[in-house]
């Protein structure tokens, strides 16, 4: 065990207690890679913001409730993921938001650190990934970037399992038609 993970089990035994100082800590170690999930799935900077602080709210109000402290990032990641998505929909029944016009950036976190931020083909599939159908690119980002198998798909989409692996083929095929195109 790293002495990392050594550090984030003896936070969260603090945080149990309600030690802000362990709380914010926890925070600071976990803010921007959660912000930037949430900012995927919802397209807009303030609601991923949001998103965030009452995904953590949630999370040290239930903290109590995780048996593995060693799955707090993972625990936490599910509880966004949940709650954007919750927003993702309700967003779409009201027509809040035209998704396609809204204009995002994904920063760097732990997941896009490893694919090289600057390189310039990245950047290309992440623009023209914004430009597919908003069930295509939520569907891709849960998959290709946030790990998630066709069963959590399932879960989180509230679709059947036939259903997810038709629109994730469907939205690999339109990706890369329009990936084609662009080159």
């Amino acid at each position: 065990m790293t002495s990392t993970n050594q550090d984030i089990e003896q936070l969260l035994l603090l945080c149990k207690s309600n030690n802000q100082r362990a709380q914010l800590e926890v925070y600071n170690r976990y803010n921007r890679a959660m912000y930037n999930t949430a900012l995927r799935i919802v397209k807009d900077s303030y609601k991923a913001e949001d998103i965030m602080q009452e995904s953590f709210l949630a999370a040290f109000t239930k903290l109590k409730t995780l048996e593995d402290t060693k799955l707090f990032g993972a625990w936490l990641k599910r509880i966004v993921v949940n709650n954007s998505i919750a927003h993702y929909n309700k967003a779409t029944k009201q027509n809040e938001v035209p998704l396609e016009t809204v204009m995002y950036k994904a920063e760097d976190d732990q997941g896009i650190d490893e694919l090289n931020h600057n390189n310039e083909k990245v950047k290309q599939i992440m623009n023209v990934m914004k430009t597919l159908k908003p069930n295509y690119c939520l569907g891709l980002s849960l998959h290709l970037i946030e790990g998630y198998d066709y069963e959590e798909i399932c879960d989180i989409m509230n679709i059947s399992y036939a259903n997810c692996r038709t629109l994730i083929s469907r939205a690999k095929e339109s990706l890369r038609k329009k990936l084609v195109q662009t080159a």
